[in-house]
């Protein structure tokens, strides 16, 4: 059996599942994709090769063994893409959910079985509970949620969490505070679109908070988060550097974080912070609005 344990984004990190690059099936045709980077890329003829991003995921693999992490990757289903294994599932306290996702992904779900299969807890929200782990962030007593009212979540393809997903999660839940936010949303436009909440926030170190307040549909919840955590522990990124994925770091713990080496000014705070950066090139990931949050979802983080 494999044990699971998530209260938080940053405690030492003991296992995770890092998706995989294996048989993407080549360049999806525009009307398969379902976010507006992807889009971009393939109209750009710049849409990432399988063979690049298995190498980008590799090293983050490497990385990940070097600080004694247990890595566990999906099963392998031929011509899908399998990178960002974050929104097929995620972990809340001793709980492994794996939500009801958006029709193109309902495959990837098949790749983990082998893993939930050993998973004691596993809960299976209804179809109409629609959300992506992306979306979905404990933090100790918290559980911050980016989500779409129907009247969004119903108009645009990039709203995977809807309003009946937070109502799920505060029956599940009930120790935990679930705080959910609604997120901007934009189909055509990346620099206007706010995929998902680890999109535009994250948490890092131990008190620490990495931010774009507009990827927030109202100004007041990013406020909130910034005050949460208190402004002088906030670090807040530009539009630009939301385009580039910069609050898509991960955390193997409070003190280690990976984070892409072209996010220059991030790292440089990450430091300052006291925090030890491990610098991986994610440049072809980013390209399908994703890093390496969205990559792996931890199954398990060390608690006292």
């Amino acid at each position: 059996m494999i044990t699971v344990k998530i209260l938080d984004e940053t405690a030492p990190l003991e296992a995770v599942i890092l998706g995989t690059a294996d048989s993407m099936g080549g360049i999806p045709r525009l009307e398969e994709t379902y976010d507006p980077k992807s889009k971009e890329h393939i109209l750009a003829g710049t849409f990432p090769t399988e063979s690049d991003l298995a190498d980008e995921m590799e090293s983050v693999a490497k990385v990940l063994e070097k600080h004694g992490v247990k890595v566990y990757r999906p099963k392998s289903i031929e011509n899908l893409n399998q990178i960002f294994a974050r929104d097929i599932a995620f972990v809340i306290d001793d709980k492994l959910v794996i939500p009801c996702v958006t029709p193109e992904r309902k495959l990837e779900s098949d790749g983990i079985d082998h893993i939930s299969e050993q998973v004691e807890n596993v809960l299976l929200p209804d179809e109409h509970e629609r959300m992506e782990g992306g979306d979905i962030m404990p933090w100790r007593d918290y559980i911050f949620v980016g989500y779409s009212k129907d009247e969004d979540f119903n108009k645009y393809k990039v709203s995977r969490t809807n309003e009946a997903s937070v109502e799920y999660l505060k029956r599940t839940f009930t120790d935990f505070t679930v705080k959910a936010f609604e997120l901007n949303k934009s189909d055509d436009d990346p620099r206007e679109n706010a995929l998902h909440l680890d999109c535009c926030f994250q948490p890092v170190g131990k008190d620490k908070a990495v931010i774009y307040r507009g990827g927030f549909k109202h100004p007041e919840d990013a406020e909130f988060l910034i005050n949460f955590f208190g402004v002088e522990n906030v670090f807040e990124i530009t539009k630009e550097e939301m385009y580039e994925m910069n609050s898509n770091f991960f955390s193997i713990s409070p003190e280690v974080v990976i984070s892409d080496s072209s996010f220059t000014r991030l790292n440089d705070q990450f430091r300052k912070w006291g925090i030890t950066v491990e610098e991986v090139k994610y440049r072809e990931a980013a390209k399908m609005e994703g890093l390496l949050r969205c990559s792996t979802m931890p199954l398990r983080r060390k608690y006292e």
